[in-house]
Order: structure tokens, then sequence, then C-alpha cells
């Protein structure tokens, strides 16, 4: 199954939330961001999540956005261009 860089994005920090034992309302205080930015990427898989939110997240989980973006939820992306 492919999806959009926004589902993917948002698949990528539930499962980083299960690999480091955290919940997503764990995960916005840990990145120092509001609970709704969290909501709005994982609930609604956010179709433009900035790189500095992102790297906000890997801040918080203590990784890197190569890190972040070394999943095999990235290989197989939806055309983003219609």
């Amino acid at each position: 199954m492919t999806m959009t860089c926004g589902e993917a994005i948002a698949q990528r920090i539930i499962n980083l939330c299960g690999q480091h034992q955290i919940t997503p309302n764990k995960l916005y205080t840990m990145a120092g961001m509001t609970q709704s930015t969290i909501n709005n990427i994982i609930n609604t898989g956010s179709k433009n999540p900035t790189v500095s939110t992102i790297k906000k997240i890997c801040d918080g989980l203590e990784i890197t956005l190569a890190e972040f973006f070394d999943d095999e939820l990235f290989t197989s992306l939806e055309q983003e261009i219609k």
C-alpha cells in the first residue's frame, strides 16, 4: 500500500512513540510543541508538516532527521505531483 508523505510521517511518529514507550501526549511535552500540532499530524496526516516541526519532534526523541526518515515507510511514497 502506498501512502502520502503526510501519512508516512504520521505513522512514523506513532511507531517512534511505541519504540520509546511514550504516548503522543508525552511527545508534545518532550518536543516543546503544542498538543494540537502533534494531534493534527497524527490524526489528520497533516499534508505539510514543516521540516522544523519534524526536527522538534526528533529533538524531543533525541534522534536525527536522518534517523527519522530512515524507515521503509518513506521508500515507496505515492507521487505528490498530480
